[in-house]
């Protein structure tokens, strides 16, 4: 099954581009936002067209000003700043536990050598990662940073426009809300707070293990685009060996011709953070790299040699990679591909990576949660957390040199493995963890027992109560939707695993090591237990009931982890 991008409905804000193909630019203004175009984004679903680089609606947050609290009301309005600040500061203890730090000289230091039990496995350190040669990076999708407005979470603009059913004029009234999910909540902030979360984006991902982002050029004007700027600043600010691939978007820029395109890339890779080869070749590696013809894509690479003086190593990533890539092989270092959203384990994981090997070039290997898109009504079965593991195996398995994460953040295809409100850092934990294998070779020792629970909120068929008219339908490729709780136990030694939905308890004797626990999902609490000798060696609860009627049909897999706790009130 290939799943494109597809397009976004975030009218009003900045939106996303929703699943790889049609879709836009994205909310909130950076500080000195630059006006232009956006495009469509995400190539595939039905997307409504959007339009690009619109601020949040006044009336709502500045950009820069903190909203007060009236006369009236001033209580309620009190309190709830106090939850809000009191959420905040729980979210951010809860998303570094391993530090962090704005670089060399920064204020925090290297931290990197602080103990860290939100791992069953003590993660090595960054220059052992990184001197195997193999690199992981994560798709930065600019509409949705950690914040758009500087607001409290309670009342920003993911919370009155993206969650809401109603919000942005009700224009996503019709699929209960753009957003299922959000970036996990930050505070405000005083000075240029856009830069600063975006430093923090940043250490979130190196402190994971990432070696960098491939960025989301969705538009050569704009917000967005702005946003790339910052988020090469901000690499380079916390970390100069955090890389920054740039990925023009060709679902998105559809009228730029190979000029504009070159003097964009150049504009960029002025930037140190601009990932580059050993021998000082600058990697650009296009989303949907087939939308030009071959020829198109080596007049871009002849400008940027000729008139900017940059030598290249282009990688495209295609939604069709059999198609395209005998075309693409003289003028490209190596491929890529959008990839699948299936849990099944395909009969040949390596085949992709040896067509690449066989014409000598390098193979980036696309790497997934799950998908579903309420704006377009399409989702994929994800089996819990079985997409993350087997598209994380074919990496393995198949001898690919490099993994894109697809995506870091794109909450409106829920393809996000970045710490979020809905899911904490549980699958950012769990990369850790497979990408330490993949980087080293070796599956690192499990030194403590975690457990991570993984459950939608309601059944697959389950019809929402809230008025929502425009409902998710499984892609035609998709395996069939499933309705199952599991708990992926990381054990030191043998114990009983107890995995409570609802008012059944189903006991599984678990043996050391890694082992999934599948359950039917019934309503209710969803918990999970190790038990050894007695005692529990780890537990962990899904901070919300499973129910029958949902107000909103939300089709993601909800995660928490017993490594890390919960912030109540930000979920």
């Amino acid at each position: 099954m290939r799943t494109e991008k597809s397009g976004q409905d975030g009218q009003g804000g900045e939106g996303g581009r929703g699943g790889r193909g049609g879709g836009g630019a994205g909310p909130a203004g950076p500080p000195r936002p630059r006006q232009g175009g956006a495009g469509s984004h995400r190539d595939g679903g039905a997307a409504p067209t959007r339009r690009a680089d619109a601020p949040p609606h006044r009336g709502g947050a500045g950009r820069h000003r903190r909203s007060r609290t009236g006369r009236r009301g001033f209580t309620a309005g009190a309190v709830g700043v106090l939850l809000a600040v009191l959420c905040a500061g729980l979210a951010a203890a809860w998303d570094s536990p391993r530090g962090g730090t704005d670089g060399p000289g920064g204020p925090g230091g290297d931290t990197r050598a602080s103990a860290t039990t939100a791992l069953p496995f003590d993660m090595p350190d960054r220059a052992a990662l990184r001197a195997g040669g193999r690199m992981v990076f994560a798709h930065y999708f600019t509409p949705y940073p950690l914040s758009l407005d500087n607001e409290e979470p309670h009342r920003d603009y993911y919370a009155r426009n993206y969650l809401a059913p109603h919000g942005e004029n009700g224009k996503h009234r019709a699929y209960g809300g753009l957003l299922r999910d959000r970036p996990r909540p930050v505070r405000p902030q005083d000075g240029d707070w856009e830069a600063a979360n975006l430093r923090q984006e940043v250490r979130t991902a190196r402190d994971a293990g990432l070696d960098g982002f491939t960025l989301d050029v969705l538009s050569l004007a704009g917000r967005n685009w702005e946003r790339c700027r910052m988020l090469l600043e901000a690499a380079h600010v916390v970390d100069p060996g955090f890389r920054i691939v740039l990925m023009p978007d060709m679902a998105s820029l559809t009228t730029e011709g190979p000029r504009e395109i070159a003097d964009a890339l150049a504009e960029l890779a002025r930037s140190p953070a601009a990932h580059r080869l050993p021998d000082g070749r600058l990697v650009v590696s296009p989303f949907k790299a087939e939308a030009r013809s071959a020829a198109w894509w080596s007049g871009v690479l002849d400008d940027l040699r000729a008139r900017h003086g940059l030598r290249t190593a282009f990688v495209p990533v295609f939604l069709d990679f059999d198609a395209s890539h005998e075309e693409f092989a003289p003028i490209s270092h190596g491929f890529s591909d959008w990839g699948v959203r299936t849990h099944t384990p395909p009969e040949d994981p390596g085949r992709q990576a040896r067509a690449a090997h066989r014409l000598g070039k390098i193979w980036m290997q696309p790497v997934a949660v799950q998908d579903a898109r309420p704006n377009q009504g399409v989702y994929d079965e994800a089996g819990n957390t079985g997409t993350l593991r087997a598209t994380w195996e074919r990496a393995i398995a198949g001898g690919a040199d490099w993994v894109q994460l697809t995506t870091w953040n794109d909450y409106s295809e829920t393809t996000h493995i970045a710490p979020s409100q809905h899911n904490g850092h549980a699958y950012l934990d769990l990369t850790s963890y497979y990408l330490t294998r993949f980087k080293t070779g070796r599956w690192p020792a499990i030194v403590r027992d975690t457990l991570y629970l993984t459950a939608r909120p309601h059944l697959a068929d389950a019809r929402p109560t809230g008025g929502q008219t425009r409902l998710m339908t499984l892609r035609g490729s998709s395996e069939p939707a499933r309705d199952t709780v599991e708990v992926l136990a990381f054990l030191t030694r043998p114990a009983t695993l107890d995995v409570t939905t609802g008012a059944v308890t189903t006991s599984r004797p678990v043996p050391a090591g890694t082992t999934p626990v599948v359950v039917p999902l019934r309503t209710g609490r969803v918990s999970g237990a190790a038990v050894r000798d007695g005692r529990t060696a780890a537990a962990v609860e899904l901070p919300f009931r499973v129910v029958r009627h949902p107000e909103v049909q939300d089709l993601q897999y909800r995660a928490a982890t017993s490594g890390r706790p919960t912030p109540p009130c930000c979920l």
